[in-house]
């Protein structure tokens, strides 16, 4: 789980993975919502170097019920990011002395292996199961989408309009995106450069990436504006947790006190 974005346009002046949605970190939130999906084991959440230890703590509660829970830092770049957290899966279900940990991977333990942002800390289960059990059932590569709705315009270098994609034939992707641990792997080994999506690395090692549905909630927290969304949408779960709320509307006459003159009539001072 990548969480070491500085998080320069949600403008919180602090990493977005540490900002509170209704009392709560994103990347608590994130791995929370990892863990209990039913089908995730363990997570290896990439932070930024100052903040390892509070990050230990935040997420430690979560480390139970035979779960993992593996604090490493970032990197310069996502990429780099990522490559951290394959890494320190060593420190994860590796027994000393055993093949995987002569290997340096703690991949051989595992069947799936997903990447997921902490920004997409609303992520429901359902997306996370549909992931993992497309992998499981033969898939390489599986990542969730949505429909885009908007028209999309391809432009040149000078913002001219250049071509109109047909937008049925459109996805918007969201994350986890699954692998099968081999060719995760495979793919950041032969990646020299930057890449902000996952799948598109498979790519270009000529595998096909299958899609599942996705969940609206699985947006990505960005901007002040997701972060109200995101906050809304946590503010009405509180309130429907806290049982059925009812509010009412209505009107009564006036009624002057004794010796009050009555209010001027708006018909005659418009």
């Amino acid at each position: 789980m990548p969480a070491a974005g500085s998080g320069v346009r949600l403008g919180a002046g602090l990493p977005k993975a540490f900002v509170e949605l209704d009392g709560r970190t994103m990347l608590e939130r994130a791995v929370a919502g990892l863990l209990g999906s039913g089908v995730v084991d363990d997570v290896v959440a990439v932070v930024p170097d100052d903040r390892v230890d509070e990050s230990r703590e935040l997420l430690a509660p979560l480390g139970v019920d035979g779960h993992v829970v593996v604090v490493t830092t970032g990197g310069a770049e996502r990429t780099d990011s990522v490559r951290h957290g394959l890494a320190a899966l060593t420190t994860a279900h590796v027994a000393p002395g055993s093949d995987a940990a002569a290997q340096g991977s703690g991949t051989a333990g595992y069947d799936v292996l997903l990447v997921h942002d902490a920004a997409r800390c609303l992520t429901p289960a359902d997306p996370i199961r549909r992931v993992v059990e497309a992998v499981r059932a033969g898939e390489v590569a599986v990542v969730p989408v949505v429909p885009v709705v908007d028209t999309v315009k391809q432009v040149d270098a000078s913002g001219h309009v250049v071509g109109t994609p047909d937008r049925a034939a459109l996805r918007a992707v969201q994350t986890p995106q699954g692998f099968a641990p081999h060719v995760l792997l495979a793919a950041y080994d032969a990646a020299g450069e930057v890449a902000t999506d996952d799948a598109g690395l498979v790519e270009r090692l000529g595998h096909r990436v299958a899609t599942v549905d996705g969940d609206p909630l699985a947006f990505k927290v960005t901007t002040g504006e997701d972060r109200l969304r995101a906050e809304i949408h946590l503010a009405s779960e509180r309130s429907l947790a806290d049982g059925p709320q009812s509010i009412s509307f209505g009107w009564r006459p006036y009624r002057p006190e004794p010796g009050s003159e009555p209010p001027p009539d708006p018909e005659e001072n418009p």
